[in-house]
């Protein structure tokens, strides 16, 4: 990973996070009239806010990928076995979805609803899952759990403010922090993949001199 594809993923990221938030956004609004961003209600300056925020999501997501990779590039080297780190990544990733759902169950009177605290963990289980399963066809087997826990615990953790207010506001900070994930996910490999075809090249071509 160069600095000119680090740079690409960087931006891309950003740009990717204000789209989705700004249709998202737009999606809320439209069902709920009263959905706005520091209480400004006014549909073409939120959408623009909203693409703004979206921006900063999308680096917040950058920032929160980059430091699962170092995480897991420590974890290999100390525990050695591949397998090991998995089963950690495979049993942090259900204790997190049930971890949420308790605590979404039990602030539920707050939330002023009786739904989220089941539906959200469901929905992201199932999204990672999708997710983790393109990965592994693109690439191997090996790449199903930790993209599993990817998207779910590095998602919630980046959104945790948000889990701690009302449903608007984790659907607008959720959604978007998990399509950058799987994006920057989906595209590392498509990245070095490229760099690895460019340096075989460069090494099996013949010298000028």
């Amino acid at each position: 990973m160069n600095l000119r594809k680090w740079f690409f993923l960087f931006w891309s990221t950003m740009v990717v996070g204000g789209v989705v938030s700004a249709i998202v956004g737009t999606v809320m609004q439209w069902v709920d009239p009263d959905f706005g961003i520091l209480g400004l209600k006014a549909t073409g300056f939120n959408l623009l806010t909203m693409a703004l925020v979206g921006l900063l999501f999308g680096a917040f997501s950058q920032m929160g990928f980059f430091s699962y990779l170092t995480l897991n590039y420590i974890a290999l080297s100390v525990l050695r076995k591949g397998y090991l780190w998995n089963a950690l990544q495979a049993y942090t990733s259900l204790f997190a979805l049930g971890g949420v759902g308790y605590i979404l169950y039990k602030d539920r009177g707050t939330l002023d609803n009786d739904w989220i605290f089941w539906v959200l963990p469901l929905v992201l289980l199932l999204a990672s899952w999708a997710v983790a399963y393109v990965k592994a066809k693109q690439t191997n087997n090996n790449a199903f759990i930790p993209t599993l826990f990817l998207c779910i615990v590095v998602t919630l953790l980046e959104a945790w403010q948000s889990l701690q207010s009302n449903v608007s506001a984790m659907t607008f900070m959720v959604i978007p922090m998990f399509v950058c994930n799987a994006y920057q996910i989906l595209w590392l490999h498509r990245l070095l993949r490229k760099e690895q075809t460019t340096e075989s090249a460069s090494s099996n071509a013949k010298p000028v001199v």
